[in-house]
């Protein structure tokens, strides 16, 4: 999976970087908030960890930011701001979880399997998206009443977060930003194309649009 990491301090950067690496994940670790914002639109990302005290841009307003753009990667603060009304701010600045420090690594590993868990993070893994249908994104096939059936690795990311997303309607906006770096974005044309293509494997009632609104996966 590949993480940002925004953290000052030196040190516990290149610690957590390490152990990252580790793990096998793709790591690009920064040392400020502008750092942070700059890569971030520029690339795509499975999972933030974001501390909060950093220069220029603190934590709670990089990610109330990124929020408020529709870019809802999977993000994790890790702080020393361990008051109840810091840990309500960090929920209300919009992350996943709240890592309190120091904490050891192992925390930092198990808080991460979670979210590689809620969030269906992990390409090498096969995702049951019910109980006849499978998504596979490494291998780029979405098995169908056990048939194997290609699909494109853009509209295997389409449909995977259509899925992890499937409570509430996605708009052409919020598929092109967490999807797409900014530099790359999509005619909403093609976004179009491709849950066309999702339908015709699907059924056309598998993907639901509401004008003006967006797409919903339909869950069985």
């Amino acid at each position: 999976m590949k993480i940002l990491l925004l953290e000052d301090d030196l040190i516990l950067n290149e610690i957590i970087k390490e152990h990252l690496l580790e793990k096998e994940n793709e790591v690009v670790s920064v040392f400020d908030g502008i750092q942070a914002e700059d890569i971030l639109y520029s690339q795509t990302f499975d999972l933030l960890l974001l501390d909060v005290n950093v220069p220029n841009i603190n934590g709670f307003k990089l990610l109330e930011d990124l929020r408020s753009k529709d870019i809802f990667t999977p993000a994790i603060f890790l702080t020393s701001l361990d008051q109840i009304d810091d840990i309500e701010k960090g929920f209300n600045a919009g992350c996943d979880d709240y890592i309190k420090k120091p904490f050891v690594l192992k925390e930092l590993d198990l808080r991460i399997q979670n979210m590689k868990r809620l969030f269906n993070i992990n390409s090498n893994e096969k995702i049951q998206i019910s109980k006849n249908i499978i998504l596979d994104i490494k291998n780029l096939t979405i098995t169908l009443d056990n048939k194997n059936i290609r699909i494109a690795y853009k509209e295997a990311k389409v449909l995977q977060y259509l899925v992890n997303n499937k409570t509430k309607p996605i708009s052409v906006e919020e598929l092109s930003i967490n999807i797409w770096s900014y530099d790359d974005a999509p005619l909403a044309s093609t976004i179009r194309t491709y849950i066309k293509n999702i339908r015709k494997i699907l059924g056309d009632d598998s993907i639901s649009n509401t004008r003006g609104v967006g797409y919903r996966f339909n869950a069985e």
